[in-house]
């Protein structure tokens, strides 16, 4: 029996790499680009040729440059708007919003985790999101950023937290809303810190599985089976050590964090971002602004809880008072934190919503003030700047990875454009063209 689950599961993982193995490529591919969005410039250019080679612009030139040789291939987007791959900088891949979710937690293998996932990777790259940082999970996420590397499965470029870490009782604690006895005491290998010496191990775990960065949670959190969501849940002295950590080993930390105190002592402490930000003060903006620490606001998060909230036993009783009181207030602050010079990078929180809709989080942007260029920024140079990826990713530019998506109309006149992508090429292959 268990020779023969071997073999299907072999053949499976066969016939996956089968269809979405690494490329090879033809000696050049010309994009004809009618329109050519320059995010560093935030200007368009029309009747453009992006020029790709072995996954990357090699050149950017006017008008509609043809081939010379017989193996290089043309892609007509003359009647498109094209591009830079989009990032998202706060995904889950490993889980979708739905009314057992908590059950899932306790009936689900990692087996089943990981091919759900696949179907949650494949939707996100072809809305156009050729990049993601996935901020928690389980510690399949990293499996599967592997698998996609290797060009086994089809997905975003993932930048991956692997398991996000809090104290006991916080967000990240796996056991909330478990019966005593099945509690245990989690730990640091758990994601569960208390006290600097352990969130310096929670760290060295999360580096020694191959996290690519840190994800903690400074404050409580909507979703998790816990009254409060928003009071501090970590010392500035913890977040401190876990920093310092991250830092030593190369890695960056991102904060979850609802509560304005929680906020500044994560800020104060060094994160590189404060995710949600949901009842930040003017304090804490001009906190931001001083220390430069980015803001991802996942607005789309905040609405989608506050809608699935309404249903009636959707979420746990506990969590269901917190969506419907925090969720709706994420619009609003981002609004504010926009016109007080707060650094922004496009996040969604992708999983509170169905996979593959992102770009929802594009006009919510907008409603709240923020032009249009400087949303399609966020989720390009701003995105990439976050990353420690500038060099790679955000702009279409001679060396830069051949991450390219083109839709139809100008996003800049109407930024909905955005949720109907009808081209995606990521590192020079082309996953999506209709």
């Amino acid at each position: 029996m268990a020779n023969r689950l071997r073999h299907c599961l072999s053949a499976l993982f066969l016939g996956s790499a089968l269809l979405s193995a690494a490329p090879t490529w033809a000696q050049k591919t010309y994009l004809h680009c009618g329109r050519l969005l320059d995010m560093r410039q935030d200007r368009a250019q029309s009747e453009m040729t992006l020029v790709v080679e072995k996954g990357r612009v090699v050149a950017v030139e006017k008008g509609y440059t043809m081939p010379t040789g017989t193996t290089n291939t043309v892609i007509d987007l003359k009647n498109r708007t094209v591009l830079p791959g989009l990032i998202d900088c706060h995904v889950h891949l490993e889980g979708e919003t739905s009314k057992d979710n908590f059950l899932q937690e306790l009936t689900q293998n990692p087996a089943d985790v990981a091919f759900g996932s696949l179907d949650h990777a494949r939707k996100t790259l072809l809305a156009g999101f050729t990049t993601v940082r996935d901020l928690g999970g389980s510690g399949v996420n990293i499996a599967l950023r592997n698998a996609i590397n290797k060009g086994q499965v089809v997905g975003p470029r993932i930048f991956t937290a692997g398991k996000a870490i809090s104290g006991t009782g916080g967000h990240m604690d796996p056991t909330n809303g478990y019966r005593q006895d099945l509690m245990g005491i989690p730990g640091p290998s758990q994601g569960v810190a208390n006290g600097p010496d352990q969130c310096r191990q929670a760290v060295r775990e999360q580096y020694k599985r191959g996290s690519d960065l840190i994800k903690i949670a400074s404050t409580g959190g909507v979703l998790s089976v816990a009254k409060d969501g928003s009071s501090a849940q970590m010392t500035e002295l913890e977040i401190r050590a876990i920093v310092e950590t991250a830092r030593d080993l190369g890695l960056q930390v991102a904060c979850h964090a609802h509560g304005a105190e929680g906020m500044k002592r994560a800020i104060r402490a060094g994160v590189n971002s404060i995710e949600h930000g949901t009842l930040m003060d003017d304090e804490t903006m001009k906190l931001m602004v001083k220390n430069g620490t980015w803001y991802v606001p996942t607005i789309t998060a905040g609405k989608s809880v506050a809608d699935s909230a309404k249903i009636p036993n959707y979420y746990p009783p506990l969590v269901t008072p917190k969506a419907i009181s925090i969720g709706p207030k994420l619009q609003g602050t981002f609004g504010r934190a926009y016109k007080a010079g707060v650094k922004i990078a496009f996040g969604t929180d992708a999983s509170v919503y169905r996979h593959g809709v992102n770009a929802l989080e594009f006009q919510y942007m907008v409603e709240a003030g923020m032009p249009a260029t400087q949303a399609l920024r966020a989720a390009t140079v701003n995105a990439a700047s976050l990353l420690g990826q500038s060099e790679n990713l955000g702009t279409l530019e001679p060396g830069k990875l051949a991450d390219i998506v083109a839709v139809e109309g100008d996003p800049t006149q109407d930024i909905k454009v955005m949720q109907r992508v009808r081209f995606v090429m990521k590192q020079g292959t082309v996953y999506k063209q209709e």
